[in-house]
């Protein structure tokens, strides 16, 4: 997560349920790191997308199996649920393959992640960002289910894609039904 002109970020080889807070990287915005322990080997993208994205304020890089399974697929997570929405766009993109740690494939999560929330990372997993830490990791859990019914559904047929229109809609209160702003009993009638 970002911190001030730091990012916080998990070591590299550290397996998360054995995680100490002592061991938490910070790494400068050029990419030098502070601490005992080696920066997560993804470190690279972390770093590139809060240089390129000033709004996001954390980033989650997992490797969930519904996820990776859609991702091992090499294909965008389409418009089969309205809640695709979620990460702000018609699709959730798959990021092309690159070997993992590498500038081409920060590049690519940056370029699959242009107006979005959530990517798929081909053969490797997913990343999502969000202006919090909870509000990247929720988005995570979301796209996870989303993965998980989607390849339900292909193994049932195949699902129904919404349109672009029918997925604009979606979008265009998509804003006001995460972020609700209270309204006056006399603007909704009394209730």
């Amino acid at each position: 997560m970002r911190y001030s002109d730091w990012v916080l970020i998990t070591p590299s080889g550290i397996r998360y349920d054995a995680l100490e807070p002592s061991q938490i990287v910070e790494l400068d915005m050029e990419g030098k790191a502070e601490g005992r322990m080696k920066p997560s080997s993804e470190w690279r993208f972390h770093l590139d997308l809060y240089r390129a994205r000033p709004e996001v304020g954390a980033v989650v890089h997992t490797h969930p199996p519904h996820g990776t399974a859609v991702a091992v697929l090499r294909r965008d997570l389409p418009a089969f649920h309205y809640y695709v929405a979620a990460a702000g766009g018609t699709t959730i993109r798959c990021a092309p393959y690159a070997t993992f740690g590498t500038q081409l494939l920060s590049d690519y999560v940056l370029r699959a992640l242009e107006d979005r929330t959530a990517c798929l990372l081909a053969n490797h997993g997913m990343v999502t960002i969000g202006p919090t830490l909870e509000e990247a990791a929720q988005l995570s859990v979301e796209v996870e289910v989303l993965c998980g019914i989607y390849l339900q559904a292909l193994a049932a047929g195949e699902p129904h894609i919404l349109s672009d229109d029918e997925m604009q809609e979606v979008l265009d209160k998509y804003d006001e039904y995460r972020n609700p702003t209270p309204r006056k009993p006399w603007e909704t009638g009394g209730r």
